[in-house]
């Protein structure tokens, strides 16, 4: 039997700050780690909310309040530089690429002559094969792998434009959240509560749908109340919105944490309005937690993780009034509630670290010869 390998990787990231997907590439950096490898990691930006393991390289570091196109080029030959000093035996790429130019430079200069596997994170496809996904797609084809975060990222667009070297490996979920610090803001003890939580970008993440059919559900009527967690673009406009509603003493804003985890843990349910997405950690980091979930069944990622009325409920279509009922179930039938709860967490089990750490061993061990 082939001993395996240890490969010499180096994880690239615009930052490790506010959303899912950096999240999910910090903690590909301790799967990594925990499978042997040596990790380094690259980011753009100095954004750092999450933990991470491994060697970090701050690109953001040498960035100016006087940026200059200069200044940009003079990063990018020290990242290149960093590179080749390390050499590292492959480069996996989480970035968005959503500017072919840019992404031509990235191929054939800054990775040139590097193994290379590029992690999609998003259905929406110019975020990750350009406004020129046809031309892009010949790049795609010359890594290593190339890996979707869900099924439908996979066959639906990385395949559909013909790049074959392309697998399915879903983001995970720590089990060690469970016992990570966390507080319980005092606003929300002992109250009953509907979590949404995630950056705050209402042309993604819809979160003015939710607000609606929270106003139409009338569960605030008991005393139920919504809160939306994070930060983002769109946060006064969203506070705007809830100050309008009979519900707006019921609607909180708290601001983004990098430890939600008792707050997802003591929410009655978390819910998902994205228009789309890749593969919501939302949903996977929240019945890992024990806690149900209320999700629109958007292309890309729900329909992978709930199954509806097991550990959880997937709407069909954006209609309020159909929400809105989703939100009056979960909250007032305490039997089908306590269903939902018991299903939470066995659920989501293929989804541990430990699991998702071996699919990606397996599949560096099979790509990088």
């Amino acid at each position: 039997m082939t001993a395996e390998k240890k490969f010499k990787v180096c994880l690239v990231s615009i930052s490790l700050a506010k959303g899912g997907l950096e999240r999910s590439c910090a903690m590909l950096t301790e799967m990594l780690q925990m499978q042997g490898h040596e990790v380094h990691l690259a980011i753009l930006n100095d954004e750092i909310d999450y933990s991470f393991n491994g060697k970090l390289f701050n690109l953001g570091k040498y960035k100016s309040s006087n940026d200059s196109l200069l200044k940009r080029l003079l990063r990018f030959r020290k990242l290149r530089s960093y590179l080749k000093a390390e050499n590292f035996d492959v480069i996996i790429d989480h970035r968005p690429k959503n500017n072919y130019r840019r992404e031509l430079f990235y191929a054939k200069y800054i990775y040139r002559g590097f193994k290379r596997i590029y992690v999609v994170h998003s259905s929406n496809k110019p975020e990750y094969l350009t406004e020129q996904p046809s031309k892009f797609a010949e790049i795609y084809r010359e890594n290593v792998l190339n890996v979707a975060v869900s099924e439908y990222i996979e066959t639906e667009i990385l395949k559909k434009e013909e790049i074959e070297n392309s697998v399915t490996i879903h983001n995970a979920f720590n089990p060690n959240w469970q016992t990570k610090n966390g507080v319980l803001p005092q606003v929300l003890q002992n109250k009953k509560y509907i979590l949404s939580y995630g950056r705050l970008d209402d042309t993604i993440k819809d979160f003015s749908f939710l607000i609606e059919a929270f106003s139409q559900s009338k569960v605030w009527e008991s005393d139920i109340k919504l809160v939306i967690l994070g930060d983002g673009k769109d946060k006064e406009m969203l506070q705007n919105l809830a100050n309008t509603k009979d519900c707006a003493k019921h609607i909180l804003f708290l601001p983004f944490t990098n430890t939600p985890f008792k707050i997802i843990q003591n929410a009655h349910c978390v819910t998902l309005t994205s228009k789309y997405e890749g593969f919501p950690m939302v949903l996977v980091e929240s019945l890992s937690l024990g806690t149900p979930v209320v999700s629109l069944d958007i292309i890309s990622g729900p329909s992978e993780i709930i199954e509806d009325g097991k550990n959880g409920l997937l709407i069909r279509e954006r209609s309020l009034p159909l929400f809105a009922e989703a939100l009056q179930k979960i909250c007032a039938n305490k039997a089908f509630y306590e269903i939902l709860k018991a299903q939470t967490k066995p659920s989501v089990t293929r989804f541990s670290m430990q699991n998702i750490s071996e699919i990606w061993n397996q599949k560096l061990q099979h790509a990088i010869r």
